[in-house]
């Protein structure tokens, strides 16, 4: 694999923890959950990991503070979408983790361009001919040099405010403060999956030509008519599992929440990354309520109770206070 500018930067990040660690490979990749040959490779800039949950991981097992690991996930998101967009050598062979993304970029010789934008059923196809992004919105703000890198967590300036307001026009409900925080990286992330993009956090170049299309809607469900769902499929115990849900997510379809270890949990059950494979979903499917919702009931329905959410005890203890 042809090492880009990015690749280096990563590659140069992920060794400086290691160094500062003290720790061998080996060692680092049994504390956080991955081979020693693996995070060789990723430290050598030989190969850029496919998932971010191994290099959250690691950098915590580093001592990575949380500085640092904003600017690892912003060097990791530029470096995975430098990836995606290289184009393969004839005579190379990819990586195993990047070889199904090779192949679909193989349709590139044939000169048409399509990008497909899955929110609401809508799809968007740019052929031959056509104007491409970012040429198209070349004037607007995202696409100045002062917004060049990803916009992304901890940042605060005119870039997060566009960043907001597109969202806003989308009909996210977030504040426009100029502050990229919790609430602003939920909602990002939220749209990215809508948008059949990454799910990276951080805008990068494909999100912010995403945002300035228009096609990608974050309405969704008011908290009454979750509500009103989760006490119709919870029969059993309807005031209980509307506490969980109040508890887990306020209620709201596309809240996200990031885990300690890299994962995220998913909308109004917050359903985790891990569960949603032992449920053969998606995050895109967390997002829709009555998936989502219909999920929950089946993982309670195996023991009849709600100990797949843990952190909302207080709720299960007194549900009507809340």
């Amino acid at each position: 694999m042809t090492v880009t500018l990015h690749a280096d930067k990563f590659a140069a990040y992920l060794r400086m923890l290691k160094d500062r660690s003290g720790q061998g490979y080996e060692r680092l990749g049994r504390q956080a959950g991955a081979s020693g040959s693996s995070l060789h490779r990723y430290c050598s800039g030989k190969s850029v990991p496919a998932d971010y949950r191994v290099v959250h991981s690691f950098a915590k097992v580093c001592g990575a503070s949380a500085e640092e690991l904003r600017e690892l996930h912003q060097l990791w998101a530029l470096a995975d979408a430098a990836r995606d967009d290289e184009v393969p050598s004839e005579h190379a062979e990819p990586p195993a983790d990047v070889a199904p993304r090779r192949h679909r970029r193989a349709y590139a010789a044939v000169a048409v361009a399509i990008a497909v934008l899955l929110a609401g059923g809508l799809v968007w196809v740019t052929a031959d001919g056509s104007e491409p992004a970012p040429g198209r919105y070349a004037d607007r703000m995202l696409f100045s040099p002062a917004c060049r890198p990803p916009v992304s967590m901890g940042q605060h300036d005119e870039c997060v405010t566009e960043v907001q307001n597109l969202l806003v026009s989308a009909q996210g409900r977030l504040s426009v403060d100029g502050s990229f925080g919790p609430e602003t990286l939920r909602r990002v992330t939220a749209f990215q999956v809508l948008a059949g993009l990454p799910a990276r956090g951080v805008v990068d170049e494909a999100t912010k030509t995403a945002l300035y299309d228009h096609r990608t809607s974050l309405a969704g469900w008011s908290a009454a008519m979750v509500e009103q769902r989760v006490r119709a499929v919870f029969t059993e115990a309807p005031d209980t599992a509307v506490a969980i849900a109040r508890c887990a997510s306020f209620l709201d379809p596309l809240w996200v929440l990031p885990n300690t270890n890299g994962s995220r949990n998913w909308g109004i059950f917050q359903i985790s990354d891990a569960r949603l494979l032992d449920l053969g979903g998606t995050p895109r499917q967390a997002f829709d309520p009555v998936w989502n919702i219909d999920a929950a009931h089946r993982l309670w329905s195996a023991h009849h109770d709600f100990h797949d959410w843990p952190s909302c005890s207080a709720a299960l203890q007194n549900p009507q206070a809340h």
